[in-house]
């Protein structure tokens, strides 16, 4: 297939996305290496499908399945790999987009590739004049190519860090491996369903490169699932995790899937502690604590840093004005 021909199926879970499904959809078929363009509506009950069929530019591209019920993103991706033709594919989440020609400087790079990622720029919803940040950065000279311990360890927050696990990235995806080694997103996860299959990919023996930023805007707004995940959402993620451990790692990968399994049980627990002492104060958040001792430095660090940057803003603060006489 010649470097012109459209190759790249891009595809979107939306659910209730109706307010952002339209810039997503004409985003993606606003770029030239887009052969198909796939919604997939996952139970939504807003007016998402009809948003999405208003960006229809004509061209033949977009595909709009919708589903009865909500089944998650790796479910409702799934749908849509499974309707696609394309060799490669591209997600792309329903309230970010991308900015034209992402997806030319991306494909020029994808080589022997079988993942092909850009540094994210992200940005806040309701600050469209704010400048974007990068997801990266300058923590990792780019391009890099990314082997399975360092991905692992990559999607380890790090206190008093923004946000910048690798599993957020959103790559070019060879249709190819994935077909050959039977991968798809494990629909059991609501969260980190993009990390289970990143890294099974890695420990399979992908090759993925990251490149810097070709132009995947990331929204970052309070409701997204990422956003709002409980402590269940958490524990299946760490479940998801040792299972990956079972397939042929070297020891030093077992070892870092074995770190960021840990964080991802203490998060899961500082979840457990938050909503035990929301519902029956400290005696029964001490009592999560009890159960999982191991955990315990994580949640009290955790926790004490939050109070202590709240008492900080507050002392920041300006002022208060007097009250009017």
């Amino acid at each position: 297939m010649s470097a012109t021909t459209p190759d790249v199926g891009v595809i979107i879970a939306a659910y209730n996305a109706g307010r952002t499904i339209e810039r997503a959809v004409s985003s993606a078929l606003a770029q030239r290496e887009a052969c198909e363009v796939i919604v997939v509506v996952d139970g939504a009950t807003d007016d998402t499908a009809e948003r999405a069929r208003a960006a229809d530019d004509g061209s033949g591209r977009l595909q709009i399945i919708e589903l009865a019920a909500s089944g998650g993103p790796a479910a409702a991706r799934n749908v849509a790999i499974a309707a696609s033709r394309a060799p490669w594919i591209a997600p792309l989440d329903s309230d970010d987009y991308f900015l034209p020609g992402r997806l030319a400087r991306m494909r020029a790079e994808t080589g022997y590739c079988d993942f092909t990622a850009d540094d994210l720029l992200r940005v806040i919803e309701g600050r469209p004049l704010a400048p974007p940040h990068l997801m990266i950065g300058e923590r990792m000279r780019l391009p890099a190519c990314l082997g399975f311990a360092a991905f692992v360890r990559g999607n380890i927050s790090r206190p008093n860090l923004p946000r910048a696990e690798l599993g957020f990235l959103k790559p070019l995806i060879r249709r190819g491996f994935l077909d050959a080694h039977g991968l798809r997103y494990d629909e059991r996860l609501k969260l980190g369903e993009d990390f289970a299959l990143y890294a099974r990919a890695l420990a399979l023996g992908a090759k993925f490169k990251i490149l810097p930023p070709c132009g995947y805007v990331a929204v970052e707004r309070a409701g997204s699932i990422s956003a709002r995940h409980g402590a269940a959402d958490l524990r299946a993620l760490a479940q998801a995790s040792r299972e990956i451990e079972a397939l042929p790692l070297t020891p030093a990968d077992a070892a870092a899937l074995r770190e960021h399994r840990a964080h991802v049980t203490a998060k899961a627990v500082l979840r457990e502690f938050l909503d035990a002492k929301r519902a029956g104060g400290l005696l029964g958040a001490a009592a999560v604590l009890a159960r999982a001792p191991q955990a315990t430095p994580y949640v009290v660090s955790t926790v004490a840093g939050d109070v202590l940057r709240r008492w900080t803003s507050q002392d920041n603060a300006p002022p208060a004005r007097p009250a009017a006489a």
